[in-house]
């Protein structure tokens, strides 16, 4: 367990936490489970991974004047000219299992900026507004770990309507055990009902 009372151990854990939480929600999923669009813009499972390897690599890597050991597993900036959506799904010659390996070696890569670096260590986001891209170590901490929670909530949502597998983590699901959700669902859309 790491130490909560040190502000960057404290940081870290809740991003190596969504991280887990992110990959978990693949478990037991076929590739085609994985890849199957779930949300009329496309959202899916894996696509929600690739976006954030690709996330954590750029923000602890250019941001900090490193680059990720093998880029060319990483989508290209330019990529995105011809396909905004470009790390938002796994292309035909990616697989799950290649794309959860490359999460955790990008999970790793950034672990090294986060270890090397103080809190205070000065960086550029070279894709922000000129007057935004001066930033901290600190800040990119927080600012990825709220972005891959906010994804967490996408892929908690996109699982939960493929075959109802819920919770928080996987050690610790915060949902009561044994109950009776379509009564539960039945009340609230009675209840909702009201003010129909």
């Amino acid at each position: 367990m790491a130490d909560l009372g040190d502000p960057k151990a404290a940081l870290h854990h809740y991003l190596q936490a969504t991280r887990d939480d992110l990959i978990w929600k693949l478990d037991g999923l076929s590739e085609r489970e994985a890849r199957l669009p779930r949300t009329a813009t496309g959202n899916n499972l894996l696509g929600v991974i690739k976006h954030c390897l690709n996330v954590e690599a750029g923000y602890f890597g250019p941001t900090f004047g490193r680059e990720f050991p093998t880029p060319e597993d990483l989508v290209p900036m330019q990529e995105f000219e011809q396909d905004p959506q470009a790390d938002w799904y796994a292309r035909e010659d990616e697989t799950r299992d290649g794309l959860i390996d490359l999460y955790r070696r990008v999970g790793n890569f950034a672990d090294q900026t986060i270890e090397q670096l103080p809190l205070d260590a000065p960086g550029q986001v070279p894709w922000w507004r000129p007057e935004r891209q001066d930033v901290t170590l600190h800040r990119i901490i927080i600012h990825v770990t709220c972005d891959l929670a906010r994804h967490a909530g996408h892929v908690d949502i996109m699982r939960e309507q493929h075959d109802g597998a819920v919770g928080w983590q996987q050690e610790n699901t915060n949902i009561p055990d044994d109950y009776d959700w379509p009564a539960y669902v039945t009340k609230l859309t009675k209840l909702a009902d009201r003010f129909g």
